[in-house]
């Protein structure tokens, strides 16, 4: 009776897994068990805005490897870089997330739920039917021109600090300090909040 064939050590089919290979796999793994948390701003102003923000952050929740932990309040802002009353104003709000997804694949679901509600990117400061932009992603700090971290305007937009400060009040901004005293630093006007509006935590 023949031994079982093996493969032994002189066997040119087996070769040892590359240490970087290993490093990767194990990150992958401790990735999965230890999500990170993204925050996300939101705005529209065009269409029905509420039901648009409500719209992203239900698609946002069904993404795999996403979960929507936290929603702010809505907050009506009067557009940027444009001539007062020529576009109508936007409604922004905040998400926080907690993902496995790097932040490369959580940019092209960004991209992914704006396409989905018909985001035309032809002009900038133009009217957006929906914006969905990565303001923060862990404590990453990125100057990759894809997708720099933090958002390089975070710390300086009322309407992405007020809402993002009253769904966490103790959050920090990545390289600028709390976002609380980056909110006290910055001017509020044409930025109101919504009380009788409200966005839901998926279910």
């Amino acid at each position: 009776m023949s031994a079982p064939f093996t493969k032994g050590p002189s066997d040119p089919t087996v070769q040892p897994v590359p240490a970087s290979v290993v490093e990767q796999v194990d990150a992958a793994d401790s990735t999965l068990s230890n999500p990170k948390r993204a925050v996300i701003a939101l705005g529209a102003n065009l269409g029905n805005r509420l039901e648009t923000l409500q719209g992203a952050i239900d698609a946002l929740e069904d993404t795999p490897g996403v979960r929507v932990k936290g929603v702010s309040p809505v907050y009506e802002t009067e557009p940027w870089g444009v001539d007062p009353g020529s576009q109508p104003s936007y409604f922004n709000a905040v998400v926080v997330l907690k993902t496995t997804l790097p932040p490369s694949s959580l940019l092209e679901r960004a991209h992914a739920v704006e396409e989905a509600f018909h985001r035309v990117r032809d002009e900038r400061w133009g009217p957006r039917t929906l914006d969905v932009d990565i303001v923060a992603y862990a404590d990453v700090v990125s100057d990759d021109p894809q997708l720099t971290l933090p958002h390089p305007r975070a710390h300086e937009r009322a309407f992405v600090l007020a809402p993002w400060h009253d769904v966490d009040p103790d959050a920090q901004l990545p390289g600028h300090g709390p976002v609380g005293a980056l909110l006290a630093t910055v001017p509020r006007d044409g930025i109101a909040p919504r009380t009788d509006l409200e966005l839901r935590l998926p279910e």
